[in-house]
């Protein structure tokens, strides 16, 4: 069985590609380059993908600052810092890129199709602060109507399956279940300031520190502004 998997070399992708090894599925991951701020994933993502010992990893480039609009492809729009949980949860940030789930799940289908892959696995959780709109369970289900609709595969009733295992989530959870699956948080990148080290005070790297910390665990990636 195959199953493509959308793998940012994050800590939710990660741990997702290493649910779908253990599952037995054959894993092709598949990654984007769409000139984002952080670049570091990238990085992250080969070397997870060389980690989970994955079928094949694509990298899929194009270029999202060509109308910007989130504060990861537009450097003039400033990166939120040291905010706190609370503050996270009031609004939609401008981390948020428009429709990028949207695009990512587009070729997802493209390429599992063209493979004849029966799932596609994707890291998007629900209970995350962001609060981005297409990582939540109604927007899931409205692909994948599009993922029945849109290909030959779906309309001869075998429509590819969209998982997402993550979605009901806490992240301390997903820690755990990382664990557990012994996905290597070293070789993961969260932060989205695009620097030489994690900058430990975006959102992502306070999202992630906090649930290290509630689990009573260190992450071992160092971070540059840590207090």
């Amino acid at each position: 069985m195959k199953a493509v998997i959308l793998l940012s070399g994050g800590l939710d992708s990660s741990t997702v590609l290493y649910q779908a090894k253990a599952h037995g599925f054959e894993c092709y991951a598949l990654s984007f380059d769409y000139q984002q701020r952080h670049r570091q994933e990238l990085e992250a993502a080969s070397a997870i993908a060389r980690s989970a010992g994955v079928a094949q990893h694509q990298v899929v480039s194009f270029d999202l600052r060509l109308w910007g609009g989130s504060a990861l492809t537009d450097t003039n729009i400033e990166l939120p810092c040291d905010r706190s949980l609370a503050e996270m949860a009031q609004n939609i940030p401008v981390t948020y890129v428009p429709a990028r789930n949207t695009i990512f799940l587009s070729f997802a289908l493209a390429y599992a199709e063209a493979i004849n892959a029966e799932r596609v696995y994707i890291g998007v959780n629900a209970l995350d602060y962001s609060g981005y709109p297409d990582c939540r369970p109604d927007y899931i289900q409205a692909m994948q109507e599009v993922f029945r609709l849109g290909t030959k595969q779906g309309r001869e009733g075998n429509a590819i399956a969209i998982l997402t295992p993550l979605i009901n989530l806490k992240k301390t959870e997903i820690i755990q279940l990382g664990n557990s699956l012994g996905v290597p948080w070293s070789k993961t990148w969260s932060c989205y300031a695009g620097e030489e080290l994690a900058c430990g005070v975006c959102d992502s790297c306070r999202l992630r520190l906090a649930a290290f910390e509630e689990l009573g665990l260190k992450d071992p990636l160092p971070y540059s502004k840590l207090k």
